[in-house]
């Protein structure tokens, strides 16, 4: 189906055929045109699934024929969890914006507020900002809401994750009632739906239009994956073992929560292990520092929570370590495919105890394999993890 045939007009499809769009993807072809109908909507997508243009598309048809904008306002408010990612949403704006006289800014941390308040003067149509920049601008009556159209809520989860639950209930407050509401989030928690209700009014989940994308992605064939069944309260023994007796060169390792990761941390120093975490509880300039460390290998082994590390990357990652399953198998497979790039061999280890036994199952079933089971001495297990049942089908219930 051409971009043509969900509703977007000549300027749009003209800048985006310029950027070498042939088709929609899955995202694009439900969202827009949900969105153009003027429907509140969840969408769970991954990142790298075009769901930047699913949402930014439709925004931009529906302005296409605004009357003037008055100074301070915006009509659509972006918001999303990091500068990187301000910048690069506000980027695919202007080009996609670029054969239309709709204008977009970006409005982060980090940098002085002068310029951003004086941008905003004259009113800028889409405005993208990371919720405590876009608080600072409010309070200084640098950007006004009253004329605000359409709120979106990138990686929901990710904001979640950052701890920026509070600064989203500010923002909501401030912003009109009647008003479309679109929220995008890679992974679908109780936290995230409640963002969704405090959307508006508790009535959003109840309400929207509902899509969820799940893509096609296989774990790369040089990539070797093996895990070991542990108890939970050896863990971290048992990883300690593992980075000593292997000598690991360098781990990039997955926790679920974020407290895990710096209690992981200090667990690692007690047994001298020098380690060091990314995850939603530290500020920006303190992820990119210790990302940097582990990028020119003065840190040999990261400790990161699954939404912090998203779109990290890495280069030549020698191992991935699951400490902690994930819940989603796609987010299993996007973790392990940290390591193995451009056809070089990678290794993803998994520490598996007994509470993981359902996770376990769900990701082997995605891989239409099991994955193979290695014993390590001194490490005996109590509660042992059975073996997953790949053709097990659930019963139906009557």
């Amino acid at each position: 189906m051409p971009f043509a045939k969900l509703g977007l007009s000549s300027p749009l499809v003209q800048a985006i055929t310029e950027l070498g769009y042939k088709t929609p993807t899955p995202i694009q072809e439900q969202a827009i045109p949900a969105i153009l109908s003027g429907n509140d909507l969840i969408a769970t997508a991954q990142t790298g699934t075009g769901k930047t243009a699913a949402f930014v598309l439709p925004l931009l048809e529906r302005f296409s024929n605004a009357e003037t904008l008055r100074g301070k306002r915006i009509r659509a408010l972006i918001l999303v969890p990091t500068r990187e990612l301000a910048v690069q949403v506000e980027a695919s704006v202007a080009q996609y914006a670029k054969h239309t006289p709709l204008t977009s800014m970006a409005a982060y941390g980090g940098v002085d507020t002068a310029p951003q308040k004086e941008r905003l003067i004259e009113g800028v149509d889409i405005l993208v900002a990371t919720p405590g920049r876009l608080l600072d601008l409010a309070h200084q009556r640098a950007v006004h809401f009253d004329e605000l159209q359409v709120m979106v809520l990138d990686e929901a989860d990710r904001m979640v994750d950052m701890g920026f639950v509070d600064d989203i209930h500010k923002i909501i407050v401030r912003l009109p009632e009647n008003r479309q509401n679109l929220l995008f989030t890679a992974t679908m928690t109780n936290d995230v739906r409640a963002i969704a209700h405090a959307f508006s009014d508790s009535k959003m989940t109840d309400v929207a239009a509902n899509i969820s994308i799940t893509p096609n992605v296989r774990a790369a064939a040089t990539i070797n994956q093996w895990l070991i069944t542990v108890d939970k309260d050896t863990k971290s023994a048992l990883l300690s073992h593992l980075i000593n007796e292997q000598a690991w060169d360098q781990a990039l390792i997955f926790v679920e929560k974020k407290h895990s990761a710096a209690k992981l941390v200090a667990q690692l120093e007690k047994r001298g292990i020098q380690a060091d975490s990314i995850h939603g509880g530290r500020s920006q300039a303190m992820r990119e520092k210790v990302l940097d460390q582990f990028k020119s290998g003065e840190l040999k082994y990261l400790v990161a929570t699954g939404v912090a590390a998203r779109g990290l990357d890495i280069g030549e990652l020698s191992r991935v370590v699951n400490y902690d399953l994930p819940f989603q198998p796609e987010e299993y497979i996007h973790r392990i495919g940290r390591t193995g790039r451009a056809g070089a061999s990678g290794e993803a280890i998994s520490l598996v105890d007994i509470s993981d036994f359902k996770n376990l199952c769900a990701i082997e079933r995605r891989l239409k394999n099991t994955i193979e089971r290695k014993d390590v001495e001194g490490f005996p297990v109590k509660k042992a993890v059975p073996v997953s049942n790949l053709d097990h089908v659930k019963k139906s219930s009557r």
